[in-house]
């Protein structure tokens, strides 16, 4: 590992930790930070700032927002009758980008994951129900990851959702086993919800 003065090594450790940043990415980083002039480093800092002060969950889906309800909750153009149900925000934007999905959102904020000590009570789930059981979704659609836990989450809400008469249904498995939404590219994402099938 290189030597860095300790300010510069202790904001490239920092990056470091970043999902999916090495050192030489969190190196690039730190050195393109240290190249900013001071006005773009301070616009840079009140940013960051800002993001982690403005941005919250929405009160009706869940995803992150800086408005309350969300953008998504409040259009007018979104299908009200179709809901799809995410892992987290990071899918809600993999899923937008991409605009294979005209309807609402719900997200869970994570996934059961008994060996992660995650139960259902930790993550959504009864807010789903909630909406869910208010009678307004003719389907529901599951677009959890196809690893362990979001096989134990599908199957899980799958069963508290039946007795309330909505179409179940679940992205195609055009997504590796193990892998995340979010990682997925726009074909492979499209196709799978595309190609969702019925529970």
């Amino acid at each position: 590992m290189a030597e860095y003065a300790k300010t510069f090594g202790r904001l490239v450790n920092e990056f470091s930790k970043m999902p999916n940043i090495g050192l030489k990415t969190a190196e690039k980083m730190a050195y393109y930070v240290l190249d900013l002039p001071q006005d773009r480093c301070d616009e840079l800092v009140a940013l960051i700032n800002g993001v982690r002060n403005e941005m919250h969950f929405c009160s009706v889906c869940g995803s992150m927002t800086d408005e309350d309800p969300c953008r998504i909750c409040t259009s007018p153009i979104r299908r009200r009758d179709v809901l799809c149900v995410v892992k987290d925000a990071r899918d809600v934007t993999a899923l937008e980008r991409i605009k294979c999905h005209d309807g609402l959102y719900h997200v869970l904020g994570g996934l059961i994951s008994p060996i992660d000590g995650i139960r259902p009570s930790d993550i959504r789930i009864k807010e789903l129900v909630d909406r869910v059981s208010k009678g307004e979704f003719k389907e529901v659609i599951l677009a959890l990851s196809p690893n362990a836990e979001g096989e134990t989450t599908t199957l899980y809400i799958a069963k508290l959702l039946k007795p309330y008469g909505v179409r179940l249904s679940r992205i195609a498995h055009g997504i590796p086993a193990g892998g995340e939404l979010e990682y997925a590219d726009d074909v492979t994402l499209s196709g799978a919800l595309a190609n969702r099938r019925e529970l």
